[in-house]
């Protein structure tokens, strides 16, 4: 069983959680005002710290009158964000902090080598060897040691800026360094700068003098194959046969044109002839300076008939003499015809004989031409050589001239610019007094409160039943007294606060009145007197047929009655029940005889969180029934986390099926605390007598009219002795 079975049913009381801060304020002030004024004595009597800073933008710084050449603002990349970071890494090298240690000669300052100012103290330690000798380490190792401590260089987010800062206790050096740290990354770039254009001469005077070499070489190349492959270069830049085969096959196309339009001039003319048609309708024949003449003739004769033959007959000589002239036109015209129409076939054959003077040409010049090609293709790859080979000389040169011209000239810039150098700071940056302070106070007072919460969380006292719980919030806790034992005073639980007043009552008469038994003779022992109390049996069958959960015994003659409680949990056990006895007497009556001794770890142990539930349960030597004993811790310390006791009584009830609880001479208060859902209350006695029904009727008036009265005389169980008058169980 654990401590987490009444975790359940537990909840977080904060208003008394929070009000232990007001219980506790006092000590909490102490603490913060203690905290406070050992801050502010250490923040005064701290050796002050200055601080300052100096930035670099990292650019390009070349002009547009020192550029090169051909060159503009966007051929020179600008440093990405890698680069920014690589530069912050230069800046805080080792020999650029060298070169300011040494300028500014700071091994000579105790700030920066303890060996220049030890002091005794500090010397002493070392001879005792409880403290590293700094004069084995090397003197510049010292103090760039203490240089990167106070150091820092940075980057400042989504920019080119690099910022170098540094703190001293010399406000004069804490913006001397970072300055010369400036000072000296940019000298340290200008020399890399002017290192690297030196190198770029060295290497460019050799390469452009074996460039000239074989550039003349590639040129004389070009020039020897050309004279030897006898290719003459034509208009357009071209090889003089392909040139003269372009211009022939044009005249081939030009020529075919013309012997072609002549056979189809003829072919016309030659079917008109053939078919008697008329001949206007072919151009040649219109063109002809005589058939328009003949026509023209042609058509006054025509007129004249068409004259003559509205006075003259047909055969009249004179219309006669017309039509002869007018026959005689239209064969003058034909024979004209035949005459164009040889004249255009003259002119076909002759086209012909050009046109097959050309295809011989042009076949000549297409073997001429092709030959000239191959020749051409080597031609042009020694002259692309040739061409590179310039063209690598000349930009070898250009950059040679310029790179000469800054080296006599020293002007290399660097591209980075210092644009905020740094001042002597008036003020220290450490230490802060009034802040360092006030944070301290509040800082304690946060802790100091976290502390008294978590005290009040753990001692349990900030602990109440969770809102389903059925036991109700208790402010005080009282354990019960034996009241006259023999031979032992037994330690007492007191009150945490004062006890109410109690109820004053009348005993009844009813509920005292003993019961008779007739006489049976001079043999006979006289009737025991009752109070209707029943015996052990009874008791365990009303606790079975009701379900109880709780069984509370209060037994007013001390701890002579505890054995009841100790005979019902036994026999509720063996009738087959997981059965707890808590035992809450001040001697441990009714643990004692089912452990055989009172030096097991219980109730008060578990109150003062000293051992947890697995630790204060033990097994009974007689029965299946298991005993929480009263425990060995201190009963006042255990009275302090009194309000745990309900939650304990609802962890027990959750993990077994009845818990029997022996309370001792307790009353209806004491026993309040421990009554929850499923109670029975037990008044457990040896004889009757007033004390006995003076306590009963007290519980029967506070609350508890289901009071059943039980005695353990009579019953005998092994291992439990029969008790008597006045004799613990």
């Amino acid at each position: 069983m654990s401590v987490q079975s009444a975790a359940a049913d537990v909840d977080v009381d904060l208003r008394q959680l929070f009000a232990s801060l007001a219980r506790n304020w006092p000590r909490i002030l102490v603490v913060a005002l203690v905290v406070t004024g050992l801050a502010f004595a250490l923040t005064w009597l701290a050796t002050p710290h200055y601080r300052a800073e100096t930035r670099l933008l990292i650019e390009t710084r070349e002009s547009v009158y020192t550029r090169p050449d051909g060159t503009n603002d966007n051929d020179k990349p600008i440093l990405d964000e890698e680069g920014v970071t690589s530069q912050v890494e230069v800046i805080s090298s080792t020999d650029i902090l060298k070169q300011v240690a040494q300028k500014l000669n700071l091994s000579r300052l105790a700030e920066f080598d303890e060996t220049a100012d030890m002091p005794v103290s500090s010397r002493l330690l070392v001879i005792a060897g409880l403290k590293s000798d700094p004069n084995e380490i090397p003197p510049e190792e010292r103090v760039l040691t203490k240089m990167r401590e106070k150091l820092n260089v940075y980057r400042v987010e989504k920019s080119r800026v690099i910022v170098i800062e540094f703190s001293s206790e010399n406000p004069r050096l804490a913006a001397e360094i970072p300055n010369a740290i400036a000072d000296a990354y940019i000298s340290v770039q200008g020399n890399a700068n002017i290192e690297s254009n030196s190198a770029a001469t060295d290497w460019l005077a050799p390469e452009i003098a074996d460039l000239s070499k074989r550039v003349k070489d590639a040129e004389a190349k070009v020039a020897s194959y050309r004279a030897q492959s006898d290719l003459l270069m034509g208009g357009n830049n071209s090889v003089l046969a392909t040139q003269q085969l372009s211009e022939l096959s044009s005249e081939l196309s030009r020529v075919r044109a013309n012997r072609a339009s002549a056979e189809a001039t003829a072919d016309s003319v030659r079917r008109a002839l053939q078919n008697g048609g008329s001949l206007d309708a072919v151009p040649e024949v219109l063109s002809s300076e005589l058939i328009q003449r003949l026509r023209e003739r042609q058509v006054e004769l025509k007129t004249n008939i068409a004259d003559l033959s509205t006075s003259l007959l047909d055969n009249h000589p004179r219309i006669r003499a017309l039509r002869s002239q007018l026959a005689d036109l239209d064969r003058q015209i034909r024979i004209e015809a035949e005459k164009i129409m040889k004249g255009l076939m003259t002119q076909a054959q002759t086209a012909q004989a050009r046109e097959n003077q050309l295809v011989g040409d042009v076949n000549t010049l297409k073997a001429a031409s092709a030959r000239a090609g191959d020749q051409q293709v080597e031609l042009d790859a020694l002259q692309r050589e040739a061409t590179a080979q310039r063209q690598l000389l000349e930009s070898y040169l250009t950059r040679y001239r310029e790179a000469s011209s800054r080296k006599d000239s020293n002007y290399l810039p660097v591209d980075a610019r210092v644009f905020s150098r740094a001042v002597a700071p008036s003020e220290p940056y450490f230490p802060k007094i009034l802040p360092i302070a006030g944070a301290a106070f509040v800082g304690s007072l946060l802790v100091m409160a976290i502390v008294t919460l978590l005290q009040e969380l753990f001692s349990g006292r900030a602990m109440r039943p969770a809102a389903g719980a059925r036991f109700e919030r208790i402010e005080q806790v009282a354990m019960p007294v034996a009241h006259e034992p023999s031979n032992h005073e037994p330690t007492d639980f007191e009150d945490v606060e004062d006890r109410a007043a109690e109820a004053q009552v009348e005993p009844q008469a009813a509920a005292a009145a003993p019961a008779t038994a007739p006489a049976t003779g001079e043999d006979v022992e006289p009737v025991r007197p009752t109070l209707g109390e029943v015996e052990i049996d009874s008791a365990v069958e009303k606790l079975i047929t009701s379900g109880a959960a709780r069984a509370i015994f209060v037994s007013p003659e001390g701890d002579e009655a505890a054995a009841s409680a100790v005979l019902v949990a036994r026999e509720v056990s063996d009738a087959g029940l997981r059965v707890l006895l808590l035992d809450l007497t001040a001697s441990g009556a009714a643990s004692r005889p089912m452990l055989d001794s009172g030096l097991f770890p219980g109730i008060t142990n578990l109150l003062a969180s000293e051992a947890q539930f697995s630790d204060v349960i033990h097994p009974d030597l007689y029965s299946d029934c298991h005993v929480i004993p009263v425990g060995t811790a201190d009963p006042v310390r255990a009275m302090r986390a009194a309000d745990r006791l309900p939650i304990i009584m609802q962890s027990l009830t959750t993990a077994y099926d009845l818990v029997v609880v022996e309370c001792g001479p307790a009353d209806a208060q004491g026993i309040s605390r421990l009554v929850g859902e499923g109670t029975e209350v037990f008044l457990s006695l040896l004889e009757p007598d007033d004390e006995v029904a003076q306590a009963a009727v007290e519980l029967i008036e506070s609350g508890y009219p289901d009071l059943t009265l039980v005695t353990p005389v009579g019953h005998e169980t092994p291992g439990t002795p029969i008790p008597g008058r006045r004799s613990a169980a």
